[in-house]
């Protein structure tokens, strides 16, 4: 049977006697076989130098284009308590509509009268600051007035410096004239006293001159104590000038030293006016921040801190808002080995969960279901699960993307490269090469 030994069988057996082997020498059947495999393997070869575009394929979810069109959480930028609920789950609201009512928790806002307390606290002050600005005005004029008066005193306190002087002049000038007197006197008598001894003159004219001597001798002791009385007169004039100097600038010193004291009482006063001014702002802000509302227009996704009286921190997630009004997109990854492959601009296909689609990657023409998007923003660092995020948003050329797509929903992209044949994108890979690199155009640049 398989011509191993040299005595062969078929030469002593007529096999043809046995119905299997008279079977299994028709095969008419392999005919069409033969012919279906020669088909195939032709139109098979075609199908290989048919054109396949090159491209990356990755998973991504519907999010929004702009960040203020995306699902977001209300906080409470202050610690309380819920009061009231006045939406539901589901419910459309507006921009400005109140959705909850809280309370305070912490002691110190606890005052209902908080605000009109620190009012009064602000009005006090104010009168205060304005009490102490009048005196340093009050004081500033009695500055000016003392000045005023020790300049005159100064004048006065001059002036009699100048008559003692003028005055000790004159007592000199007499003193020394009652000296002059004296000699004379002392003369005459000492003449006529010698003319008595020689009998000249009488005793009566000794007695004149001894008389006149002695009152020229008095009058020499009165104009020199005048005189000295002149030069004290002179000391005390400049001990009064020199006192009158020192008193008003003490006066001055300590008029200003109160003037001083009371600006800044003032100014410490209108920094306790701004202290609270300001926390009156903050008390006044605070109590608008008792009622949470919407910051635009959305709908109400779900509830994360339900019930009454129920306390919550400050920055504690509350509810969650998903704006109405938004622009798709979708949020894609892609490795590091491709990320030189994508660029600014570049076409995508996307195919969304629940939107069945017949998918050829390399044939976008001919896949249904798949729709049109552009590449508008690349991450330029690597997201936590290593991969590179890239941003798609809706291709105007294309036909539109549908419209029941919530944000959140899975998809599937393709990013469109280079157009290849089939058998070149079969040995890239069976070699685990990446897709060809190349550059975008430059027309395309300049476009941009």
């Amino acid at each position: 049977m398989l011509n191993i030994s040299n005595h062969r069988l078929n030469k002593h057996v007529d096999l043809e006697v046995y119905k299997s082997i008279r079977l299994m020498k028709r095969r008419t059947y392999y005919n069409s076989i033969n012919k279906f495999l020669k088909i195939f393997s032709i139109i098979a070869f075609i199908i290989l130098f048919l054109p396949w575009t090159q491209n990356i394929t990755s998973e991504g979810i519907v999010t929004t284009l702009l960040p203020s069109g995306r699902p977001q959480t209300l906080q409470s930028p202050i610690p309380g308590r819920i009061e009231a609920w006045l939406v539901q789950e589901g419910d459309f609201i507006k921009k400005g509509d109140t959705l909850i009512k809280i309370s305070e928790i912490k002691s110190d806002y606890f005052d209902l009268d908080l605000l009109d307390r620190t009012l009064e606290q602000i009005d006090g002050n104010k009168n205060a600051s304005m009490a102490y600005a009048d005196k340093a005005a009050s004081l500033k004029r009695q500055i000016e007035g003392l000045k005023q008066e020790k300049k005159l005193k100064i004048e006065q306190g001059k002036n009699k410096l100048i008559q003692s002087k003028l005055k000790v002049k004159s007592d000199s000038m007499d003193f020394v004239a009652s000296k002059i007197n004296f000699g004379v006197a002392q003369k005459q008598f000492d003449r006529v006293a010698l003319l008595n001894k020689e009998g000249l003159k009488a005793v009566r004219e000794v007695e004149d001159k001894n008389l006149k001597l002695q009152e020229t001798s008095a009058k020499v002791i009165s104009h020199e104590n005048k005189f000295l009385s002149s030069k004290n007169e002179v000391l005390i004039a400049e001990v009064e000038l020199l006192s009158i100097e020192t008193n008003y600038n003490n006066k001055i010193a300590k008029a200003e030293s109160d003037r001083f004291t009371a600006l800044s009482n003032q100014f410490k006063t209108e920094v306790s006016t701004s202290k609270l001014e300001n926390s009156f702002a903050n008390y006044k802000y605070r109590n608008g921040l008792l009622f949470i509302t919407a910051p635009q227009d959305g709908f109400i996704n779900k509830v994360l801190k339900g019930g009454i009286g129920e306390t919550f921190k400050e920055g504690d997630k509350i509810l969650g808002i998903m704006p109405s009004q938004y622009d798709l997109a979708v949020e894609t990854y892609v490795r590091p080995i491709d990320l030189p492959l994508v660029h600014l601009g570049e076409k995508v296909r996307v195919q969304f969960d629940g939107w069945p689609a017949i998918i050829f990657s390399g044939w976008p023409n001919v896949s249904y279901g798949t729709y049109g998007a552009k590449v508008v923003a690349i991450e330029n660092f690597t997201s936590d699960n290593g991969l590179y995020r890239i941003l798609l948003s809706p291709d105007k050329e294309d036909h539109a993307w549908p419209s029941a797509i919530r944000v959140g929903s899975g998809a599937k992209t393709i990013a469109l490269l280079e157009d290849v044949p089939i058998w070149f994108e079969l040995w890239r890979q069976l070699n685990s090469f990446p897709p060809n690199y190349y550059n975008p155009s430059t027309d395309l640049n300049d476009k941009k």
